[in-house]
């Protein structure tokens, strides 16, 4: 599948920092985890194998969905060409589509990865928009896993607006690149949709089509499928709007500091100059402020913010 995030690559070249984490060993009290968060869309798969091209980084997948093997284009799930070399872990792990992987076997799984990671003296770089499994990691059991790790929190953000005519656009995509097809080789009329893979948004919404389509002429077929997509395009973006209320939240009530990068004038462009404008607002300012992590420096940016007013639409799904 292609997405205005996969259509920008290759990803521009950063000079190397040259960073050897296994010279900071001895300086630090915790390793150190690097946390990539933002709503779907908005290049945090990008963001993360950009880092780690830079860094000896590997990347943990926190997406609820992209943990299971399969729809691949449904999941937005990275390529092994995108994933340029990087190691990933927790993607596409789940072999059955109807197991539930909730937000303890993502601790569990998780935190085994970071210890094989670490032990490697390698940088773990945790990125996927299940915001609620990185704040069941961070802050849960305790504490007991800020007690052990020094946490980096960049946050890619684009505006909601912008967000939303991308996503829709991303949907065509998708549909053009075999999403129906896809979806049609998992369907089961008996299956659940409130457990396993079948959950994402993307399959449920053509259970109708998929159960009657046989039934219906060749216009009621065409006009029944495009309210398929028309509803994964809502709850798209309902999802995105979820999303940036839980990282809201997450900012003012539970105070984590979280680095932002507004990504927004790169999907303005979508083509010309959207590699430089990729490097010049996310890209190359993360991995300044990823380079001053490794050294324990304090970044200049984490400075309070100025505060973001949430969208009326976020602020209401995120009640």
């Amino acid at each position: 599948m292609m997405s205005m995030c996969k259509q920008l690559q290759p990803t521009v070249h950063i000079p190397p920092c040259g960073l050897n984490l296994e010279a900071f060993n001895s300086r630090r009290q915790k390793n150190k985890v690097v946390i990539v968060m933002g709503a779907t869309g908005t290049g945090k798969s990008r963001l993360s194998v950009d880092l780690a091209t830079l860094f000896p980084a590997e990347i943990i997948n926190s997406d609820k969905m992209q943990v299971y093997e399969g729809l691949d284009i449904v999941t937005n799930k990275i390529t092994v060409e995108e994933q340029r070399g990087v190691p990933h872990h927790l993607l596409g792990m789940v072999k059955n589509p109807n197991a539930d992987f909730d937000a303890e076997d993502f601790c569990d799984e998780a935190s085994e990865a970071i210890d094989t990671i670490t032990d490697r003296d390698r940088l773990p770089i945790i990125a996927g928009g299940s915001n609620s499994f990185i704040e069941h990691l961070v802050d849960g059991l305790d504490y007991s896993f800020r007690a052990k790790f020094e946490c980096l929190f960049l946050w890619v953000d684009v505006s909601m607006p912008v967000l939303h005519t991308y996503v829709s656009d991303r949907v065509d995509e998708m549909v053009r690149n075999g999403m129906v097809e896809e979806v049609r080789r998992m369907f089961d009329p008996d299956a659940s949709y409130n457990r396993g893979i079948r959950r994402a948004i993307g399959v449920p919404e053509f259970d109708r089509y998929f159960r009657d389509e046989m039934l219906y002429d060749e216009r009621t077929r065409a006009r029944v499928l495009q309210e398929a997509f028309n509803e994964i395009k809502d709850n798209t973006c309902k999802l995105a709007c979820r999303q940036l209320g839980k990282i809201h939240r997450l900012r003012s009530r539970d105070g984590w500091s979280l680095h932002r990068l507004d990504a927004t004038e790169v999907y303005r462009r979508r083509g010309k100059g959207a590699e430089q404008t990729w490097k010049r607002h996310v890209a190359a300012p993360s991995a300044a402020i990823v380079e001053q992590f490794l050294r324990n420096f304090v970044p200049a940016v984490s400075r309070p913010t100025p505060t973001i007013r949430v969208p009326a639409m976020a602020a209401a799904a995120s009640r």
